[in-house]
């Protein structure tokens, strides 16, 4: 006996909630959990990490405007995906801001990786722009100091010309190919 009113699961809605749980899974880590301190802790390590692993990152970053460390990005998928976490503006060295970031990707993906990326701002007005945006977004145009295998780029490289540049960086898990284009931006009280 089948029931005309029993509710039917379609591939769209399967994607939709196994999409949703992903989501779920990968911003339940604690990333969404954090205090100032904490956060400047964790940008803190980041920095340390990335200055150890990849030494001309400090040349860079003596030479940024600023720079927006995120330590931890969880980006997770299955069909539909997402990525999220949390990080601080710094200029001169010091937290001026918090901010989160967030993307979202549909197409062939199944994975979940984490990995930490910092933006150096290499332009007075780059800085502005992410600055008074209400929600800036990263795009193309940005320049990457430590390529997909790992390997940081010299600091005489042309990508160094760009307004901003990108480090991304500690890439753990299944899913493969970060990148911070398409992310958004939003600041944040933590």
């Amino acid at each position: 006996m089948s029931s005309s009113n029993s509710p039917r699961l379609s591939r769209r809605g399967f994607a939709f909630g196994v999409a949703g749980l992903t989501l779920t899974a990968a911003c339940g880590n604690g990333v969404g959990n954090t205090n100032a301190a904490t956060l400047d802790a964790r940008v803190d390590a980041t920095l340390n990490e990335m200055y150890s692993k990849y030494p001309n990152t400090r040349e860079i970053a003596n030479k940024a405007n600023g720079m927006l460390v995120m330590p931890l990005i969880t980006d997770a998928g299955f069909i539909f995906g997402g990525a999220y976490g949390q990080g601080a503006l710094r200029i001169q060295g010091a937290t001026v801001d918090y901010y989160s970031a967030i993307s979202g990707s549909a197409g062939l993906q199944i994975g979940a990786q984490q990995y930490a990326h910092v933006l150096f701002f290499m332009t007075e007005e780059a800085l502005n722009d992410f600055r008074r945006s209400s929600g800036w977004t990263a795009g193309a145009d940005i320049g990457y100091v430590v390529d997909a295998t790992g390997e940081s780029l010299s600091t005489d490289t042309t990508q160094l010309r760009k307004p901003v540049l990108a480090a991304v960086f500690g890439q753990a898990g299944l899913k493969f190919g970060a990148t911070v284009e398409g992310i958004k931006y939003t600041r944040i009280i933590p």
